[in-house]
C-alpha cells in the first residue's frame, strides 16, 4: 500500500486517540478550560453589572383577576382610543399592566420620559413572548404569572411590542403600542 492512504466512511482511520495528549494540545485545553471558567464567571456579574437584564418581581396570578386587574387599570387611566384600543397614561411612579392575549397587547401605553414605572406582564391564554422594539427588551409572558419589570424609558418616541413567541395563527397580528413623551 502506499504511503497515502484513503479511509471512506465505512472505514474509520487508524489513530492514536489513546496516547496521551502533547504538551501543545494540553497547552490548548487548558486556555479553553479557563476561558470557560471566566465566561462562567461572567454571567452573574454582567447580570446585576450589564444592566441589561431586567430584575423584577413574580407571583402566581389566575388569569380572571389578572384581567380584573388589568380593566381597574384601564377605568382608572384612560385617556383617549387609539384604532378601537384605549389609550392609557399612567401617573409617574404607577404601576402599569399589560396582557397579552390572542393576539393583542392590552392597553396601549402612553408614559413618560426619564420616570419610573412597574410594567406588570401577564398572558390571558398561551405563553407570548415580549419584545420591546427597538429596546431589544425581551420577556417571555406566561399565563398565570404577574411579572412586574421596574421600567425607566429613556427616550421619547413610538415603540411597538411584538410577540415573539409563536402563539396561534394570528401570531404575525400581535403588536401593541408604548408612546413615550417628554
Amino acid at each position: 500500500m502506499s504511503t497515502h492512504e484513503f479511509h471512506s466512511a465505512v472505514v474509520p482511520p487508524q489513530g492514536i486517540w489513546w496516547s496521551p495528549a502533547g504538551k501543545q494540545e494540553k497547552t490548548w485545553i487548558a486556555i479553553a478550560f479557563v476561558w470557560c471558567l471566566v465566561l462562567f464567571a461572567m454571567m452573574p456579574f454582567w447580570h446585576f453589572k450589564g444592566g441589561q437584564n431586567p430584575s423584577g418581581i413574580r407571583y402566581r396570578v389566575t388569569p380572571e383577576a389578572y384581567e380584573a386587574r388589568v380593566a381597574r387599570f384601564v377605568q382608572e387611566y384612560q385617556v383617549g382610543e387609539e384604532g378601537g384600543m384605549p389609550m392609557v397614561a399612567p401617573p409617574p411612579g404607577a404601576d402599569v399592566y399589560l396582557v397579552g392575549r390572542q393576539w393583542q397587547w392590552y392597553p396601549a401605553l402612553k408614559l413618560k420620559k426619564g420616570v419610573q414605572y412597574t410594567l406588570h406582564l401577564s398572558s390571558a391564554d398561551v405563553n407570548h413572548g415580549f419584545s420591546l422594539y427597538p429596546v431589544n427588551l425581551n420577556f417571555q409572558v406566561i399565563p398565570g404569572y404577574d411579572y412586574g419589570l421596574r421600567v425607566v424609558p429613556n427616550r421619547s418616541g413610538d415603540f411597538r411590542i411584538i410577540c415573539n413567541e409563536f402563539c396561534g395563527i394570528g401570531h404575525h397580528l400581535m403588536v401593541g403600542k408604548v408612546l413615550v413623551e417628554d
